[in-house]
């Protein structure tokens, strides 16, 4: 059996508060245990500005206030097998910067147990993979180009 990749995003989401910039990292529950940024996959038939406007107001119970693409994309194997992505042996990603306002998130109680407003430094520690840290560095670098 040939098995793909499921096409997904990774959301960095962001929010200015009291002058700086704060990222939002949730703490996984679902599939692995550990602390992610807001991502999903792509599903049949969506465009990718529906996609990341429907795991944002999943993942965080806000709409966006703006978008930003980078050029940025990669892909990673599940660590084992999951019913619930039966047919896929990983993820492709395409990276995306979503700021929303500050404040209480509603996440998601099946997928996330819990969330913090972290500066850049406190949220790269607290990232559980590697390639979600990169993706957090690009996303910073850019803003603090933009300041």
């Amino acid at each position: 059996m040939n098995l793909k990749y499921r096409k997904g995003i990774f959301l960095v989401v962001y929010s200015i508060y009291e002058g700086k910039t704060r990222y939002l990292v949730l703490k996984r529950k679902l599939h692995w245990k550990g602390w992610e940024f807001p991502k999903g996959g792509i599903e049949k038939g969506e465009s990718i500005k529906k996609t990341i406007m429907r795991e944002t107001k999943e993942e965080t119970g806000k709409n966006p206030i703006t978008i930003k693409k980078f050029d940025i994309n990669g892909k990673y194997n599940y660590n084992k097998y999951y019913p619930d992505r039966a047919g896929f042996k990983g993820q492709t990603y395409k990276l995306y910067s979503v700021n929303i306002d500050f404040g209480k998130i509603k996440i998601d109680k099946r997928e996330h147990s819990g969330y913090k407003w972290l500066e850049f430094n406190k949220a790269v520690k607290k990232l559980t993979w590697i390639n979600q840290k990169k993706c957090l560095r690009i996303v910073n670098d850019w803003l603090n180009k933009a300041k």
